[in-house]
């Protein structure tokens, strides 16, 4: 396959599973929070979600909001400020066990949720709003706690971006947040959770039609989306 080849494109790995996601799980996520929401008043209000005992969950779609490896994932029009979260995401069982893992690709419209934290949904939900992929890794043993997750960004062929971190700087454990996932709510096909992300890319970034995102956990592979132009 040549360089300048688009990446070959796949569905992703969810059937009728719910796809849920964390927020301010790590530290990185709770500065840029505050920093986004400040001038809105909310400054404070992300540092004491990243303190509280019960964290921050919430859905994030259907099969039908996702795209797989090397599939178009959307930006908002009515946003102006927008950023990928790369995140290692769990595969759970509808009793609640953690049975594999992927990539999520978190796609957020930071302008929207600094203006206010109530317009999270929409900040956070619409077409094309996640990446999963690129497969489903079933190990006999839960990932290493050293385990890599990097995020790469180019814009025609130049890369804009690219920093790694540890899963070991997530703030919670995976169990307490299947945990509360969990406490009220019956998934009878099980569950896909994205945990958070410590990456975050400067504030004088956002991505433009055409870029290509790369994130890369060690042990599972890489998920490849391009932002695609919305029709």
């Amino acid at each position: 396959m040549d360089v300048d080849d688009p990446p070959p494109i796949f569905d992703p790995p969810v059937g009728l599973q719910e796809i849920w996601a964390s927020g301010v799980t790590y530290m990185r996520s709770k500065k840029a929070r505050m920093e986004e929401s400040k001038d809105a008043g909310g400054g404070d209000f992300y540092d004491r979600v990243y303190d509280a005992e019960r964290p921050e969950l919430f859905m994030k779609g259907m099969a039908s909001r996702a795209v797989g490896q090397g599939g178009e994932v959307y930006i908002r029009k009515d946003s102006t400020w927008n950023v990928p979260e790369p995140e290692l995401t769990l595969f759970i069982s509808s009793e609640g066990t953690i049975e594999g893992y992927t990539i999520g690709n978190d796609m957020s419209s930071r302008s929207i949720e600094g203006e206010n934290p109530l317009y999270l949904p929409q900040a956070k939900v619409y077409d094309k709003c996640a990446g999963l992929g690129p497969c489903i890794y079933v190990p006999a043993d839960p990932l290493p706690s050293d385990t890599n997750i990097t995020l790469k960004i180019s814009r025609g062929g130049k890369v804009m971006f690219d920093e790694s971190i540890l899963i070991n700087q997530i703030k919670r454990s995976l169990e307490e947040l299947v945990y509360y996932l969990y406490l009220e709510t019956t998934f009878e096909k099980g569950c896909f959770l994205m945990t958070g992300t410590g990456i975050v890319p400067p504030d004088s970034f956002t991505l433009e039609v055409g870029d290509v995102v790369d994130i890369t956990i060690e042990h599972i592979g890489t998920l490849t989306n391009v932002i695609g132009k919305r029709p």
